[in-house]
């Protein structure tokens, strides 16, 4: 709001030319200098006691789950709290849960200060995620060539719920689409198709559509914050906002601790992996029993895997199969199946490992290969060690206190041709000569201990009277 100095001055220099004329006229002019001077005053106090509202902001990337879906709730909460002009949610989702999208896409329609959804970056795939928030928030906004959208139907039926009951289901989710599009006047007639068969767009085709689907593509979000400057948004109680975003620094959200550490617990690869290690600590505590230490960890880590299942569609029969997966494995070092066992148990958990989650209620929502790969690779290298070391052992001689036999000098008791019986340490022994035949009474060295069998030499009768004397 500017203000009238030209005309103020002029006011000053009657005063001043009438100061030398009348004393009436100093009065008059005096008090209209007063006057001026006042509304001046209320003019620039009511410029200052209308300072330009905060603008509040939330950055994600990750899969939108339950977690992410409170993270964000909270932002809004104090945003509205704040009476900010505006909540900028900078998204970049690695899939989503629809229902959890769904919910809080509802939020954001209703929400009492302008939602701004801003997918990016450059390229990034929003996914089922994208569908439902951009088409909620009061101003869509994406960054180029990025994309929003699923090739399979959007509607997750619901289950245990009749055909005439899931098409009311689906009117209604197309209902709510339509009256967000018509509130916002954005085009509308690609939403039928996203819900019943899948709907793909890029950024470009979704402003270039008359009306356009969403209203802003920008690189960054500084050029975001241009393009907002001035806009007029509508909320859902008929209040409209007219933005101020030039030179205005936006107020970051940042995650609770909490918050943080459940985002990460909620990401289905880290849910797999805990599961593996929980899976190997059990398997280690079985092999070489460590008081309860690596059991102990087990239960951590399995726990960890359960938090995070809990924010996911988890199919249980999966997990199962990964638990399958383990057994076969660590039965291949108990039963002779020369690798057999190992391979099906690798098989089983990387078929499990990529059904884990149910793709059809959370698109894009999927352990990463790599990750996949990389436990398979060390299961199998740590089954073949196993079997490696089971199979040496063996054929390796059994390691008991009778070792102490070996290099002892035996009698012969029974004519050992090649086999026969000797008497060593107080004890008769089933033994086997390795060079020639030893009658009764003669010694021999003991050479080996193999399955409750010696194997003994003839020595010559020199050295047999030299030691026994």
């Amino acid at each position: 709001m500017e203000i009238d100095f030209v005309h103020f001055m002029m006011e000053y220099y009657y005063w001043r030319n009438v100061t030398y004329r009348s004393c009436p006229g100093f009065i008059t002019s005096s008090v209209r200098l007063l006057v001026i001077s006042l509304i001046w005053l209320i003019i620039a106090s009511e410029v200052v006691a209308q300072p330009v509202r905060s603008l509040y902001m939330v950055e994600y990337d990750g899969v939108l789950s339950s977690y992410a879906a409170g993270y964000i709730r909270r932002a809004l909460r104090e945003a509205e709290a704040a009476n900010a002009q505006a909540l900028v949610v900078q998204l970049t989702p690695q899939g989503a849960v629809v229902a959890e999208a769904r919910a809080l896409a509802r939020e954001i329609a209703e929400a009492r200060v302008p939602v701004i959804i801003y997918i990016s970056p450059t390229g990034h795939d929003a996914g089922a995620a994208g569908v439902w928030l951009l088409a909620a928030a009061h101003i869509a906004a994406m960054a180029p060539d990025s994309r929003f959208g699923i090739a399979t139907p959007l509607f997750v039926p619901a289950t245990g719920v009749s055909d005439p009951t899931q098409d009311l289901l689906l009117e209604e989710q197309l209902r709510q689409f339509e009256a967000w599009g018509t509130a916002r006047q954005r085009n509308v007639s690609w939403v039928e198709q996203a819900l019943r068969s899948g709907f793909i767009a890029t950024a470009g085709q979704a402003i270039a559509t008359n009306p356009p689907i969403i209203d802003i593509v920008a690189r960054d979000l500084t050029e975001l914050l241009q393009r907002l400057e001035g806009r007029v948004v509508t909320l859902s109680d008929g209040t409209q906002v007219t933005l101020s975003t030039l030179g205005v620094r936006p107020r970051v959200i940042e995650v609770y601790l909490v918050e943080a550490v459940l985002l990460i617990l909620s990401n289905p690869t880290v849910v797999f992996l805990l599961l593996i290690m929980a899976g190997l600590a059990f398997y280690a505590e079985f092999l070489s029993p460590t008081v309860g230490i690596l059991a102990g960890l087990g239960v951590l880590l399995l726990a960890g895997a359960i938090i995070g299942m809990i924010a996911l569609p988890v199919q249980w029969l999966s997990v199962l199969g990964i638990l399958i997966a383990f057994g076969l494995v660590a039965a291949d070092l108990f039963v002779p199946s020369h690798g057999t066992l190992t391979v099906i148990g690798v098989g089983v958990m990387i078929a499990s490992s990529l059904t884990l989650f149910d793709s059809t209620q959370a698109p894009g929502v999927a352990v990463a290969l790599w990750a996949i790969i990389l436990v398979a690779l060390l299961i199998a290298l740590f089954a073949i060690g196993g079997i490696w070391l089971a199979l040496r052992s063996r054929n390796r001689p059994v390691v008991t206190g009778q070792e102490v036999l070996i290099g002892r000098l035996a009698e012969v008791r029974k004519r050992l041709d090649p086999e026969g019986m000797v008497f060593v340490e107080g004890a008769l022994w089933r033994a086997v000569c390795e060079n020639g035949v030893a009658e009764e009474g003669e010694y021999v060295r003991v050479t080996g201990i193999y399955a409750l069998r010696l194997t003994v030499r003839r020595i010559d009768p020199q050295e047999s009277s030299v030691q026994t004397s």
